[in-house]
């Protein structure tokens, strides 16, 4: 049975929020949950966006019920505004940013070690758990503001549809999907961002949206938030017709976003204070002024009219006045250094710039090198200009978007929106075209957490579809028969198991191609992907690539239970079968020749993989 409501949750690097539509009601529209929370010691409040922060006190550190809420008057750790308010005071107790942590294939993303490089006494958490913490607060808010009476309204209960960046790997959906389900929250679906994005565009119109767009129209949803930078291309089309829309391109995870534009503030603040005053800050200093020009950019960039803002943090010692410290931050310093430094005037064939090769560098977040946001757009509509010229082309071959709809907190300042649209302008202008139009209606902080629950609809039924499916085609290494030869090891072939666009829901098999699967023993079951390759389909077998064109992801190590079939250690001929779940995860089936056994490797991080 269906559940009464459909559940949007945004689960933000910087923000989450909760939108959901009441499909019990005479008319079911998209709202937004407003979420209690500790918003100063001892004051809980109700906000519609639940900041992506945890605070993790130290014993004795806040009063006695100063982070209690309704419905849990012992808590110990404070998520949400209080959280990124004063964990700013004390950044070594202080969990920001964990999103980010969940696609970085370097670390331990189970292992506690956030905040990171705080001291040994101090309590950590894992990227996972700081999510786990963020979602079982956005249920624990849900159930006392709408299910105190009515157990079957539990968000448990319910359909529940939570975003995801469009870039995310399948480990990192899976790393998410875990995280949900340790919050309680088992029924879901995920859905890339800047598709919920559009979803919300599309539930903001009705059906009007059809007046806004036209046929041969590619929209750019340039989505830049406090974390990342995600750019999707989506095509209007025709179909019976009727408009349609399709999703032709995704572009790589980018850590680059908000947080790095108050860092850069941060720095003219502070080489500016250390040359006109002899002030140095250290780093707690640093991370309060950091958020500092948060707030004075965020003011400055919405109300153009201030001509400056101020900035204060602690001082130290008693040369500082009344204990603090002051910087009249001007206006056009901000729009100086975020213009330039992020959002430059560049060619259509600009590329990022790379940073150079040290031996040795602090393990931390691997931050895009270049911050230059106009520079990675120039580079994911070439890399996918071949896919784009397939469709329908400018005069010159080259097509780009001709319209634009803007996601992220970033894109709330005007400024910002009139400098890429600007940049692009000077592109199709090249090509022959004219400039990309802005689409009207975009809600910047909570069109993400709207989009999702719209599309809760549109899975029941109602509403608009974008066809999309997979963001990636994905492919099992298989290793070629060949002669040893010493020192390198058998090259690998790519045999693709999920085409690009492969939808949630939908399974197939790999023909034609029998493989040999070891079993009993612990093996490395090796996955690649490709957000370039289009054509390919299930079965097909890739033995030479450019490089770049596909990559190699995150292994899986397993040991798979012979069931009978052959001895540990022996060869099993297997024929493959793959399913992609309806959260995105990649299920892929080996069974024997004769039918009589079969395994299971899911895309995730597992050590040990059950079998079945």
């Amino acid at each position: 049975m269906a559940s009464r409501y459909v559940i949007g949750i945004d689960l933000g690097t910087t923000n989450c929020a909760l939108a959901y539509v009441d499909t019990g009601a005479a008319e079911a529209r998209v709202a937004i949950l407003p979420i209690p929370q500790v918003v100063a010691a001892g004051e809980v409040a109700e906000r519609p966006l639940l900041p992506s922060f945890l605070y993790l006190p130290a014993p004795g550190e806040q009063p006695a019920g100063a982070l209690q809420l309704p419905w849990d008057k012992q808590r110990d750790y404070c998520v949400g505004e209080f959280a990124r308010a004063f964990g700013a005071q004390v950044p070594t107790r202080l969990v920001a940013s964990a999103k980010s942590w969940l696609c970085h294939p370097q670390v331990d993303r189970r292992a506690p070690f956030l905040p990171l490089r705080a001291p040994e006494t101090v309590r950590k958490v894992s990227p996972v758990e700081a999510s786990v913490r963020y979602l079982r607060h956005l249920a624990e808010a849900w159930n006392y503001t709408m299910a105190r009476d009515v157990p079957a309204h539990r968000l448990e209960a319910q359909e529940i549809v939570l975003t995801v960046p469009a870039s995310f790997d399948a480990v990192a959906r899976d790393l998410t999907v875990e995280a949900a389900r340790a919050a309680g929250l088992e029924n879901l679906t995920l859905l890339e961002e800047p598709q919920a994005a559009f979803y919300a565009w599309i539930d903001h119109f009705g059906e009007n949206w059809r007046h806004q767009v036209q046929v041969g129209d590619l929209i750019l949803v340039a989505d830049v938030g406090g974390g990342t930078t995600d750019f999707t291309l989506i095509e209007v089309g025709e179909e019976n017709g009727a408009l349609s829309l399709t999703r032709l391109a995704v572009g790589e995870h980018l850590l680059l976003g908000g947080d790095n534009m108050d860092l850069a503030l941060a720095y003219h603040v502070a080489h500016n204070l250390q040359k006109q005053r002899q002030l140095k800050l250290d780093p707690i200093q640093m991370n309060q002024l950091t958020h500092a020009c948060r707030v004075a950019k965020e003011l400055l960039l919405d109300q153009p009219q201030h001509p400056s803002a101020p900035v204060t943090i602690l001082g130290k010692g008693r040369a500082v006045v009344s204990g603090t410290i002051t910087y009249e931050l001007p206006r056009e310093a901000v729009e100086q250094i975020i213009l330039e430094g992020f959002f430059p005037v560049c060619d259509p064939d600009a590329v990022p710039q790379s940073r150079t090769t040290v031996g040795l560098e602090e393990l931390g977040l691997p931050y895009a090198a270049d911050p230059a946001i106009t520079r990675h757009l120039a580079a994911f509509l070439h890399r996918h200009g071949e896919v784009l010229a397939r469709t329908v082309t400018s005069s010159s071959g080259r097509r780009l978007p001709t319209a634009l709809l803007f996601n992220g907190g970033v894109f709330k300042a005007r400024l910002l929106r009139e400098r890429l649209s600007t940049v692009l302008g000077h592109w199709l202008a090249d090509s022959g075209g004219t400039a990309p139009r802005e689409l009207p209606g975009a809600d910047f902080d909570l069109a993400v957490a709207r989009g999702a629950a719209y599309y809760g609809l549109v899975r029941r039924g109602k509403g608009v579809r974008i066809r999309g499916g997979t963001a990636r085609a994905y492919y099992i290494g298989v290793a070629a028969n060949v002669p040893a030869v010493p020192g390198f090891p058998p090259p690998i072939k790519a045999l693709c198991v999920a085409p690009f666009g492969m939808e949630e829901g939908s399974e197939t098999d790999i023909p034609g191609y029998e493989l040999g699967l070891r079993v009993g023993t612990e093996a490395d079951f090796r996955f690649l992907g490709s957000t370039l390759r289009r054509d390919d389909t299930a079965g097909t077998l890739v033995e030479q690539w450019q490089e770049g064109e596909i990559e190699e992801l995150t292994p899986i190590r397993a040991t798979l239970d012979p069931q009978g079939a052959a001895a540990a250690g022996q060869i099993v001929p297997v024929h493959l079968h793959s399913k992609v779940t309806p959260v995105g995860q990649l299920e892929l089936w080996l069974y024997s020749r004769d039918g009589a056994h079969r395994w299971k490797l899911e895309y995730n991080v597992r050590e040990k993989l059950p079998s079945s």
